[in-house]
């Protein structure tokens, strides 16, 4: 079940992001140094869209837009716990993100994406439009964009 998160949730939607992204073989230390980046706050949840995924009665993933500008809207993340990818769980957030940033009636979504994730956002219809360089070292993350289909 997808649901809007709470406030309440927003230290647990932290340790998923830091948890998520450690999955990719990142150093504790590489992580640590993303926990500002990687932080839910409660502003954030005030004032972005963030949505979770519920198994049971438990949160194993969510993902957050950007209020849109202009004709775009940002996916500006989309984590699952470890043990849930694989499961559809990321599609499906994906899928549901689609639909809420459609309400805006905006014509695309972008995202910037961990390299590992490139090929999960490119089965859903993105593609790279350009490269940002990264906190580490001759290391570039991708800009990604999906062009969504009026409904």
């Amino acid at each position: 079940m997808i649901q809007e998160a709470k406030i309440e949730e927003s230290a647990l939607l932290t340790e998923i992001a830091l948890v998520s992204k450690a999955y990719w073989g990142y150093s504790k230390e590489q992580v640590e140094s993303w926990r500002k980046d990687l932080t839910i706050s409660v502003k954030m949840i005030e004032e972005m869209m963030i949505y979770t995924f519920i198994q049971e009665t438990n949160v194993v993933g969510f993902y957050a837009l950007n209020p849109p500008v202009e004709q775009s809207i940002e996916l500006e993340m989309l984590f699952v716990l470890p043990n849930y990818i694989g499961k559809s769980i990321g599609k499906q957030l994906l899928l549901h993100s689609f639909n809420e940033a459609r309400k805006f009636d905006v014509d695309e979504m972008t995202l910037l994406a961990d390299p590992n994730a490139v090929s999960f956002y490119k089965k859903q219809g993105f593609e790279i439009i350009a490269k940002k360089e990264s906190s580490i070292p001759n290391r570039y993350l991708p800009i990604m964009r999906k062009k969504l289909s009026r409904r």
